[in-house]
């Protein structure tokens, strides 16, 4: 009983959010990790678990202290929040993004009155979102509204490679303006941070440079003179344990070969290609994904917010081929920052 409670919301129960919850907590290792729970709707999970034809149950709680964290078991804070007369599964429908939005809110309702040792989120659609009128980019802006964080980061996790970025959702030419060394200082050091939650006593980290061969001393632009290693210099003054700038075509390989237990991205594509090229492998032969790994976590917030790193999927949803490795590694993942933050409380 002294395993950490973790929240897994839902995800928009149009796509494969339910299923692959569902999947991951038919493997018993789970339930020898945490004391997991689900944010969102019972009759979906219910839903979810027939056509699977899993030998699970659902029980409905309407409050933390209900759940009995039983294998075969799903405990579901049930909000009551899809009409299922009306839904469908692999369609875009607001009444699927309030569904999705209201589990996250709940979630985060339960981890700030530390009710919850952290939460997971499943996949939501950010068109279903916003036609529900819940107008935010993602987990990551609904997160921080709601835990009223200024600050904060992406950080991309499998097993051997785990990157964070200066800059994400903004368009290349102002990435470029936003290497600033004050940022690339502020997202070394979350990431410092998080990998000694991974338990990495002294973390190494990589720092890309920004234009290729990181400019060649000058030749092809002038960020990493003026910006990039400035803060790599700084930080090892403080007693960060950093290499930069670092080619970003040689970074992510050295990264995933274990020369690094983490590394800097400057922008978005940056970090996300080699991320998902790692994690994303596709079977010709079955015609599916062999496995879909890699997590997304937030720093810099007060709770802990783990999510798979795909997205709704609503081409296969209902299939019952989704996998649930990315959902396996993030409730891994938050277990791990749990204990960590519990010991260092």
């Amino acid at each position: 009983m002294n395993l950490p409670i973790l929240a897994i919301t839902m995800g928009d129960p149009a796509g494969i959010g339910p299923e692959i919850v569902v999947r991951a907590l038919h493997h018993p290792v789970v339930y020898q990790q945490c004391r997991p729970l689900v944010t969102g709707d019972a009759a979906v999970m219910e839903k979810a678990i027939r056509f699977l034809g899993l030998p699970m149950t659902v029980k409905r709680i309407d409050k933390v202290s209900d759940a009995e964290f039983c294998y075969g078991q799903i405990d579901v804070f049930d909000l009551h929040c899809v009409d299922m007369e009306k839904f469908k599964i692999g369609e875009v429908q607001a009444q699927c993004g309030n569904a999705a939005f209201v589990s996250i809110r709940k979630a985060i309702d339960l981890a700030l009155a530390d009710e919850v040792d952290g939460t997971v989120t499943a996949p939501l659609n950010k068109a279903a979102l916003n036609l529900a009128g819940h107008h935010f980019d993602g987990h990551t802006e609904i997160y921080a509204t709601f835990t009223n964080t200024k600050k904060y980061a992406m950080l991309l996790a499998d097993e051997f490679l785990r990157v964070i970025h200066v800059s994400t959702h903004v368009p290349l030419r102002k990435a470029c303006d936003l290497v600033k060394k004050p940022r690339i200082i502020e997202v070394t050091e979350l990431i410092t941070d998080a990998c000694k939650q991974f338990g990495y006593a002294n973390p190494r980290i990589g720092i890309a440079g920004l234009n290729p061969h990181s400019s060649d001393n000058g030749l092809f632009g002038d960020e990493e003179a003026l910006e990039i290693t400035p803060a790599v210099e700084e930080l090892r003054q403080r007693g960060f344990n950093v290499d930069g700038p670092v080619p970003p075509d040689t970074l992510f390989a050295k990264c995933k070969c274990g020369q690094y237990d983490g590394c800097v991205a400057m922008y978005h594509d940056q970090g996300h290609i080699p991320f998902k090229v790692v994690g994303f492998n596709w079977n010709p032969q079955t015609g599916k994904m062999d496995s879909v790994k890699g997590v997304n976590i937030t720093l810099g917030l007060p709770i802990i917010r783990v999510s798979v790193d795909h997205g709704t999927a609503f081409d296969v949803a209902g299939k019952g081929v989704a996998s649930e490795d990315a959902m396996m590694l993030s409730i891994d993942y938050a277990t791990r920052m749990a204990l960590y933050r519990r010991e260092h409380a």
